[in-house]
């Protein structure tokens, strides 16, 4: 059994006051374990990237919080966690790919400089009191060697805009691991990269993976993406968890509608190409005024009347697979 390193227990997020909804996620249950990558997918505005962040304790604003759950991390509850703990924390135990290379790296700084940074913040992943410049530049062109940068020692006095997207990303990655934190969380990596980088930056991922034997959690929408690089996967919608199990047992068996929408818009080799693909007709609903009941009623071709009243309850419909839908999953009733 791989360990655990990071879970999840009721976590919610509280939006700013003076919305008529008061959490923007609610009740996730996730736990991410080493060697093991857990994909987070569902629409934009589902939470996602929320629930990453909050392991990091990088919420936007001050106003959105955590406000009931923990978030347990090497025996602590980073969701209780001063911000001086997290900072000794972030990019040191735990590593982030932001989305957008070019925007998360800094323009007027060489590359090398900016992995160099990481490396001085956090002299105690080497066990040191303090790292020097010199040490911590050459950790940094051995950060870029380890993620296939050609000529790191050249390119390391490289500026972002002399690098082509795939090799920003891969900077933004020896970011990340520098440190080599236990788990890695990658909040959608390959956006804005073409189907060859990204299948470079996802292959470099995975052997990164069992190089260190990371937990990784990767945020993504691209069902595509994540059927190459999932062990497991949480579906999102609406700020709720609808579903979450083995990718193979999801890919193969859906529960939820939504997940079942989701995977039927997809087009595959199979598909009937004189047929238009499958949608799911309208739209998710507001944060601030969700439905009483299940956020999915509205847009579900099964919805029951009971789906408009509350909230069915996530329960193991097979072994290891969730659910939160009382008409394909009769045992949420």
């Amino acid at each position: 059994m791989n360990e655990t390193v990071l879970e999840l227990e009721k976590l919610t997020i509280a939006l700013p006051p003076g919305g008529d909804r008061a959490n923007a996620v609610s009740d996730i249950d996730l736990a991410l374990r080493a060697g093991r990558v857990t994909c987070l997918i569902g629409e934009s505005g589902s939470g996602k990237s929320l629930v990453a962040r909050s392991m990091l304790g990088l919420l936007p604003g001050p106003h959105v919080r955590v406000a009931s759950g923990r978030i347990l991390f090497e025996g602590k509850n980073l969701a209780a966690a001063p911000q001086d703990e997290m900072r000794g924390i972030r990019g040191a135990r735990i590593g982030m790919i932001f989305q957008e290379p070019m925007t998360a790296l800094n323009p007027v700084m060489r590359i090398g400089d900016q992995v160099a940074e990481a490396v001085m913040a956090h002299p105690e992943a080497l066990s040191r009191a303090k790292v020097n410049k010199a040490e911590a530049w050459k950790m940094a062109v051995e950060g870029l060697r380890t993620v296939a940068i050609p000529e790191p020692e050249r390119r390391a006095r490289d500026y972002p805009h002399q690098l082509s997207g795939g090799q920003r990303q891969r900077v933004m990655i020896a970011m990340a691991i520098v440190n080599r934190p236990k788990l890695l969380i990658a909040d959608e990596p390959t956006t804005a990269l073409d189907v060859t980088i990204q299948a470079q930056v996802l292959d470099l991922l995975n052997e990164l993976r069992e190089k260190f034997s990371l937990a990784m959690l990767f945020v993504s929408h691209d069902l595509a993406v994540v059927s190459q690089v999932s062990h497991r996967i949480a579906v999102m919608y609406a700020g709720s968890l609808v579903e979450s199990g083995e990718s193979g047992e999801v890919f193969r068996s859906p529960i939820h509608p939504y997940t079942r929408g989701l995977l039927q818009s997809v087009p595959t080799l199979r598909s009937d190409r004189t047929q238009p693909l499958r949608t799911i007709e309208g739209s998710v609903p507001s944060v601030a005024s969700p439905p009483p009941g299940c956020a999915f009623e509205p847009r579900c071709e099964w919805r029951l009347p009971s789906c408009a009243e509350r909230l069915p309850s996530l329960v193991e419909v097979t072994p290891g697979h969730w659910a939160r839908c009382p008409v394909v999953a009769p045992e949420t009733r």
